[in-house]
């Protein structure tokens, strides 16, 4: 319980019913996993950390079997270069040659945790190793903001030279488009909030702690602070929506609210704690997770109790009821993390 805000048991059986021999499903028919969407790389290396994060609570032998399930796929997607391709069929095919920065950046978001988690398995965190190594020469050439975010939070448990280099050249990026773009009233990296943009600040924050370097920690900060004044109301969080997002000369779209916002949100308050030990940004960070729960603009639960899967999100006419895999990853990473800070006491 936080305030009034009830959690049933954490329930895993939509990300079994997502997956198959492949991988995870991209979408969904209502709870019914539609096959026709195939896959993409996002939602499995997304998974993957999912899934070690739920051995590492559970030390069940499923949830391992599930990581490594994931962690093929990625091993997969990845091209010769280095880079990862994304979209799959359902017969297996990758649909195209190489897939976006974003991809490329959730990737080594993804090997990176897993490599450093200390309950994960040798020869996983080999081959961990193994991609990012072959990744990293792309890293310089990235040219998408978040996927340069991205790839910072993943060069975060890199710990060599080479990575510590990236994290500065990639923060020096953001930190100059931070100061082209931020006004007064507009502290923000770009003229327009659009999708993960959490990822923005928490990449700084974690730039800054890295390299100890205090001008970051503030851009993180401000920037931060700019997106909580428009994403949370009457004190409950309600994430720009994707139909239009938010221009600079514009206002912020109502809906589609989307369930990746809440957990990317979350854990930018999470890692800002972490940096500069703001006590209030743990309360922020539970805010966004009880979105999930129904603390959102509809006072509905995002969950649901049949299956354990998360709904696709708020529309206009309410909950839209497909249930894919970047809603369920994104409740399933937001909850265990938190409810896990939530044991230790913090």
């Amino acid at each position: 319980m936080v305030g009034s805000i009830s959690a049933l048991p954490f329930n895993s059986d939509h990300i079994f019913r997502l997956t198959d021999s492949t991988g995870m499903f991209q979408h969904a028919k209502f709870s019914v996993p539609d096959p026709s969407k195939g896959y993409t790389t996002d939602d499995n290396a997304r998974a993957l950390i999912v899934a070690i994060l739920l051995w590492t609570v559970y030390d069940q032998k499923e949830y391992l079997d599930l990581a490594y399930r994931y962690l093929s796929f990625v091993v997969n997607a990845q091209t010769e270069t280095g880079k990862y391709r994304n979209f799959m069929s359902y017969n297996r095919r990758f649909l195209e040659d190489e897939g976006s920065e974003d991809c490329f950046g959730r990737c080594l978001w993804a090997l990176g945790h897993v490599m450093a988690n200390p309950k994960t398995p040798d020869g996983m965190k080999e081959a961990c190793k193994y991609l990012l190594a072959r990744s990293l020469p792309n890293v310089p050439a990235l040219q998408w903001l978040r996927a340069k975010a991205y790839a910072i939070i993943g060069l975060k448990h890199v710990a060599t030279t080479q990575a510590y280099d990236y994290i500065q050249y990639l923060s020096a990026s953001l930190a100059d488009s931070y100061k082209k773009h931020a006004i007064k009233k507009w502290c923000w990296f770009e003229d327009a909030l659009t999708y993960s943009n959490a990822v923005l600040p928490w990449a700084m924050f974690i730039a800054g702690k890295v390299l100890e370097i205090s001008e970051l920690l503030s851009i993180a900060e401000e920037s931060l602070a700019f997106l909580e004044k428009v994403t949370f109301t009457d004190g409950y969080f309600k994430p720009i929506g994707c139909q239009g997002w938010y221009s600079k000369s514009g206002i912020p779209a109502k809906y589609d609210e989307q369930p990746l916002e809440a957990c990317e949100t979350a854990l930018a308050y999470l890692e800002g704690y972490a940096s500069i030990r703001r006590i209030d940004y743990l309360a922020k960070a539970k805010t966004c997770r009880d979105w999930y729960l129904g603390k959102n603009s509809l006072q509905k639960s995002l969950i649901d109790p049949q299956t354990g899967g998360c709904y696709d999100g708020i529309t206009p006419t309410g909950v839209n009821l497909n249930q894919g895999a970047e809603s369920i990853i994104s409740y399933s990473m937001c909850r265990l993390i938190i409810d896990g800070l939530a044991c230790e006491g913090k």
